[in-house]
């Protein structure tokens, strides 16, 4: 199979399997305060993540690209939305047009309709220095997502399988880019070994990319003969990946993705130590379903909503969302709990 092909299979599939929400969000309860202080006109959304300064904590994750017509058209109206709400945005995989040039235009494409925005670049760890110089003058990116995925990789009928050196050839590019560089899961969560190991080879910016989103097993066994279905329910939710990544690595810069739809598991995310958010298959939805416009209107209107919830909850920044109290509960308290992490520290600050 081709990888154009395989590219839209990908979506085609996203779509199919749709989100499960089993994030471990319904678990986050915030404490009300009934004099919270706020001025709804005050609050401010801009956050930081890697130097690159964000207008408000969320931003398109990376999606597709590498396709083919669909792909570009894809892209094109993401980058339209981006550019129309102000948000970052980052592109799919840019391997497809580092193997066939002809693919470059479905990511570069991104930039022309996002001309002044913050844009990050994509590859997974197989990638060497000079292709990760490459996917970045490609597209004008500001900073690079380095993409582990391990069990789509496994699950995938021609995926790779070995996965030797990752960490020394992520180590390579971070040190020799001039833009930040994101490390990223896919949908499998991150946990506070991994965050451990990639703070102490000098990483800053890790994309936990939990579980509980567009599931990549559920996918790549529809492609399958013989589906290794053990994968599908395999990893971290983003919750707890979210939480265990903070307390492994309390210095990095931690963006929270992973089947995140709705203002209030962004701020939920934001409360437990992200410092921004990124979302993909609900935000593709809405495209494909509805349109650009319309997805411009959602973005929108959640930026709108997280304001309301920060307004109520007595915070005006995205610093003082992570002071408010909250209640962790069900099963990503007994995660945490079974994890060394102690959940007091949230509901008693």
């Amino acid at each position: 199979m081709s990888r154009s092909k395989r590219k839209w299979d990908h979506i085609q599939y996203a779509l199919e399997t749709g989100q499960k929400r089993l994030t471990g969000f319904d678990d986050i309860k915030f404490v009300h305060q009934s004099l919270p202080d706020t001025n709804l006109a005050l609050i401010n959304l801009q956050t930081q993540v890697g130097g690159l300064s964000l207008s408000s904590p969320i931003f398109i994750n990376a999606m597709t690209g590498g396709g083919g017509e669909r792909t570009y058209r894809i892209n094109r109206e993401l980058a339209i939305a981006a550019k129309e709400t102000g948000s970052a945005i980052a592109v799919g995989s840019q391997m497809a047009a580092l193997k066939d040039p002809a693919e470059r235009r479905t990511y570069e494409v991104v930039r022309e309709m996002h001309p002044d925005g913050i844009i990050l670049a994509n590859l997974g760890s197989e990638a060497t220095v000079d292709q990760a110089i490459t996917a970045v003058d490609m597209i004008e990116a500001n900073g690079i997502q380095i993409h582990l995925n391990v069990i789509q990789e496994l699950t995938m009928p021609e995926g790779d399988s070995d996965f030797q050196g990752a960490l020394q050839r992520i180590m390579e590019i971070e040190q020799r880019l001039g833009v930040p560089v994101i490390v990223k899961e896919v949908g499998f969560g991150m946990s506070a070994e991994t965050a451990f190991e990639l703070a102490s080879s000098g990483i800053r910016n890790i994309d936990i990319g939990g579980y509980g989103g567009t599931n990549f097993a559920a996918i790549e066994n529809k492609r399958r003969d013989r589906m290794l279905t053990f994968f599908e329910n395999w990893g971290i939710p983003t919750a707890a990946s979210l939480i265990e990544c903070k307390a492994a690595a309390p210095e990095i810069s931690l963006i929270a993705s992973g089947g995140l739809q709705s203002s209030a598991e962004i701020v939920k995310a934001l409360s437990l130590g992200a410092d921004a958010t990124a979302l993909a298959g609900y935000l593709l939805k809405v495209l494909l379903e509805n349109g650009t416009e319309s997805l411009i209107e959602e973005i929108l209107l959640i930026k709108t909503e997280i304001s309301m919830i920060m307004a109520a909850l007595g915070a005006s920044t995205i610093e003082e969302v992570r002071d408010i109290p909250l209640v962790i509960s069900g099963d990503t308290y007994h995660w945490l709990e079974q994890r060394g992490i102690d959940t007091k520290t949230f509901s008693q600050r």
